[in-house]
């Protein structure tokens, strides 16, 4: 449930955010040495990279007893990454002259990929993405490219955010981003609906293990679904205000549909970057009508983002795993809080209640970010 907290200063008043619970045990299988010179949102991604590896390989495995070192990499993102922390060691250093003396690897956005890369001793390739709202796709997308062109054989890969001092917060409030809603929790996060006021900002991190499909086979791995293709493309536009006409997004979606070597008309799932925002999802329905015509009020389409909040750099990779558990179990979201529908919004987006027993082979993950950034993968039910 999204929690409403009280600001004052400069007019944010009464807002609803989806929070983490503050309890640093959740922390308590990672290394000290490791966590040091990290952020929260670090921290958050290093334990689920810790969670994801322990889930692929086993509690007292890693990817290098199964792989070269070399064949072994990583990739994590964030938004907005350290920045909580950043303004409370300027605002200790403006007023003591010192701070923490690890402030500049906190500081750091890629000390979170070479502490997981420390932690299982990974020697691959590393990258660290910042593209906003897009990043946990990207991130995702990229580290199935590495795989695909046979630089690695695992790939760790996701996105991490924790936003929660007053001045980020308003700093996203400022160019009307954040919801309006400050009493009814149904109307603070309402994608495709004419009650729709901004989104409501999440914190948390979400990773996912990719391998090469022969090797992960020979391993006798658990494969849970298959990344058929990857499509990214930039409005060039503006830095906040997503492309009118649509160009870019729909491109995305599109190649993204052509390199999957299937039909649009086998896409059974679209989990929508759907924000709740005014302009984000008016103009994510006109992309997806554009590439898929008539046939995109017969495919389902949700955004989580109704009940999980928009965690930012962490939203590509969260959805990723929706779109493997609903490729997997049969079921697809629904899009909660949808009981005005925008008429300009007129998609099956499944509204207000799950569908169980759905037969999904093929999934589509759409995302798109502050910068005009937009990716999309196309996911597979494992064969």
């Amino acid at each position: 449930m999204f929690k409403p907290i009280f600001f004052v200063r400069k007019n944010i008043k009464a807002r609803f955010f989806a929070l983490l619970q503050q309890d640093e045990s959740r922390f308590s299988q990672l290394s000290t040495s490791l966590t040091h010179f990290l952020p929260e949102s670090g921290k958050l991604a290093l334990e689920s990279c810790r969670q994801t590896v322990s889930q692929a390989f086993g509690e007292s495995n890693n990817p290098s007893n199964y792989y070269d070192p070399f064949e072994c990499g990583v990739i994590l993102g964030s938004g907005w990454a350290g920045q909580d922390a950043v303004n409370d060691l300027v605002s200790q250093f403006n007023h003591t002259g010192i701070t923490n003396p690890k402030s500049n690897l906190i500081n750091m956005t890629g000390s979170m990929t070479a502490a997981c890369a420390m932690m299982y001793g990974l020697k691959g390739y590393q990258n660290t993405i910042m593209a906003a709202c897009a990043t946990g796709t990207m991130a995702i997308g990229d580290a199935y490219e590495v795989i695909r062109a046979g630089r690695a054989k695992c790939m760790l890969a996701g996105g991490t955010e924790s936003l929660r001092s007053e001045f980020s917060i308003w700093s996203i409030d400022v160019p009307n981003a954040l919801s309006r809603e400050t009493v009814d929790p149904k109307k603070a996060s309402c994608p495709f609906s004419m009650d729709r006021s901004g989104f409501v900002l999440a914190e948390g991190s979400a990773v996912v293990c990719l391998e090469d499909c022969d090797s992960a086979i020979a391993r006798g791995a658990s494969i849970l679904a298959e990344v058929k293709s990857y499509a990214q493309f930039g409005d060039g536009m503006n830095i906040i205000r997503p492309d009118e006409n649509v160009a870019s997004l729909s491109r995305t979606i599109q190649i993204a549909i052509d390199l999957s070597g299937c039909a649009a008309s086998e896409i059974d799932y679209i989990n929508a970057h759907g924000t709740s925002t005014q302009l984000n999802d008016l103009y994510e329905t006109r992309a997806i009508k554009k590439v898929l015509g008539n046939q995109a009020y017969d495919v389902p389409v949700s955004s989580t983002k109704s009940y999980t909040g928009h965690l930012v750099g962490a939203a590509g990779s969260f959805e990723t795993i929706v779109c493997v558990k609903a490729l997997n179990e049969g079921l697809l979201p629904a899009t909660l809080n949808l009981e005005l529908p925008d008429p300009e919004c007129d998609l099956n987006y499944l509204p207000n209640e799950h569908h169980y027993d759905a037969s999904v082979r093929l999934a589509l993950n759409i995302s798109s970010g502050f910068g005009g950034q937009n990716a999309a993968l196309v996911i597979a039910k494992a064969e």
